[in-house]
């Protein structure tokens, strides 16, 4: 059996530690089943990758982690009929499975897509995570849908517009119909959410319901929270319409007072990527067709991908310098590592 270079760790450990992302040489998996086998071309790194490497429980055997990538099917399982030897796919993986930060990756094809044939593979590798979160946060967590007739007189407040999630779901969100605001504090952050799709941004650092009276609104009809849910609860409690619905993706050590959103008949939900592949719904198919739609979208210039920053060469010194610039929690759009 041949090997492959990834890039990994044994200990969960900050940044600032040696040994949080090492180099490694390990055996080169095979494809059976529904899985292929990719050779990766390109990843980018998202917050859930820092949050895997920093915190778990150690094990002997090194962990490779990595949520996007782009890259080449080499190897067709068994039981797999989406793809052939030679096409081009991009996904975001399962996080219960070795990731993306290696030469080569096994993934199940029915979270797999065929990548937009415009983007190269380093603007491919940027979309998977943060667009199906997005249009899952959409569609069916929220339940809107893509005709943007019926969503014409109605409002979503979109916390965090300008990170990676918020780059995508600002796009979905305008091309469903939605009147969209953002949050967004800095200049560059403001423009860019802007540019993305955002009608509308106020600032998360001041009180929300001013800034929203003062655009003419009393409340919004959706929330997205992309950022710190237990801060900004009560806020979004206060400004949710009566019957509206609220989504968050930020995980909380704080408990949430659901009952106060009881006199309102809101609805508050949590969206997770990776619900699909870890329990391997009936449904899991469905990130094949949400990717395969984006292409579609990406095609002809509908959305367009939200790399702003790449790094050239797979390794752990560009590993961690992704990591540190997600950490910083001021990265806008998406950091990106490209195997040359």
């Amino acid at each position: 059996m041949s090997n492959m270079s990834a890039v990994g760790f044994h200990r969960h450990l900050p940044l600032t530690e040696h040994e949080s992302l090492i180099d490694l040489e390990l055996p080169r998996p095979e494809a059976t089943g529904h899985d292929l086998l990719v050779e990766i071309k390109a990843v980018s790194v998202n917050p859930v990758d820092t949050k895997v490497r920093a915190h778990g429980k150690d094990e002997d055997a090194p962990k490779v982690i990595g949520y996007d990538a782009a890259g080449v099917v080499v190897e067709v399982g068994d039981d797999a009929s989406l793809f052939q030897v030679g096409d081009e796919v991009y996904y975001a993986g399962a996080i219960q499975r070795p990731g993306s930060n290696s030469d080569f990756q096994l993934v199940d094809e029915r979270i797999v897509a065929k990548k937009p044939e415009r983007l190269t593979f380093s603007e491919a590798a940027a979309l998977p995570l943060t667009t199906l979160t997005a249009y899952e946060a959409l569609t069916d967590r929220l339940g809107l849908t893509f005709d943007a007739k019926s969503n014409l007189e109605k409002t979503i407040l979109i916390i965090g517009a300008a990170g990676g999630v918020g780059s995508i779901a600002t796009q979905l969100a305008n091309h469903a119909g939605l009147t969209v605001i953002g949050t967004a504090s800095r200049d560059e952050t403001i423009d860019w959410a802007k540019e993305h799709g955002a009608h509308h941004t106020i600032n998360h650092h001041e009180a929300f319901r001013p800034q929203l009276e003062a655009l003419g609104y009393q409340y919004v009809d959706y929330i997205f929270c992309l950022n710190a849910t237990d801060q900004h609860f009560e806020t979004m409690v206060d400004v949710i319409a009566p019957q509206g619905k609220i989504c968050s993706i930020v995980e909380t050590d704080q408990k949430l007072d659901l009952s106060a959103l009881q006199q309102k008949s809101a609805t508050f939900v949590w969206e997770f990527m990776f619900t699909r592949p870890l329990f391997k719904t009936e449904d899991m198919i469905r990130q094949h067709e949400i990717l395969t739609q984006v292409a579609a979208w990406i095609e002809e210039h509908t959305l367009e991908t939200t790399v702003t920053q790449t790094l050239i060469g797979m390794n752990a010194e560009n590993l961690k310098e992704a990591h540190r610039l997600v950490e910083s929690g001021k990265t806008i759009g998406k950091i990106v590592v490209e195997h040359h």
